[in-house]
């Protein structure tokens, strides 16, 4: 599995990724014509994306999705460093269902309400 930066021909494939997981992206043509969002490819498919929004301080994760039969085999795992690692630092808003995938990668969690949460995760950014 190789992660890298998605390629705007690549949008329909990315929204089929996000719409399977319920996840809405208004702007991902944006983001993708910016490098926002990286991909998870294996072979000529792609099985998992992350869309960023650059901050002043790192990046916060829009939506983070993975193929449906490609799931626990550390594809999310992947994206989130390969982001991490770029970024610096990652901020993400997420609900209970997802909490654990969260904390098993490191991020300090807080509530935000009784459903939500707000997780900052901070790494190394790549030397420019």
């Amino acid at each position: 599995m190789l992660v890298r930066q998605a390629r705007p021909a690549e949008s329909l494939s990315v929204r089929r990724l996000l719409d399977a997981a319920m996840l809405e992206i208004d702007d991902l043509e944006a983001r993708l014509d910016a490098g926002d969002v990286l991909v998870a490819v294996e072979g000529d498919r792609l099985v998992g994306a992350i869309v960023l929004e650059p901050r002043d301080r790192g990046a916060y994760v829009s939506a983070i999705a993975v193929s449906r039969r490609r799931r626990d085999r550390g594809i999310g795992t992947a994206l989130v460093e390969c982001a991490l690692e770029r970024e610096g630092r990652l901020t993400a808003r997420f609900d209970e269902r997802v909490r654990p995938f969260y904390q098993s990668l490191g991020f300090s969690i807080e509530s935000i309400d009784d459903e939500r949460y707000r997780g900052e995760r901070e790494g190394r950014p790549t030397p420019s």
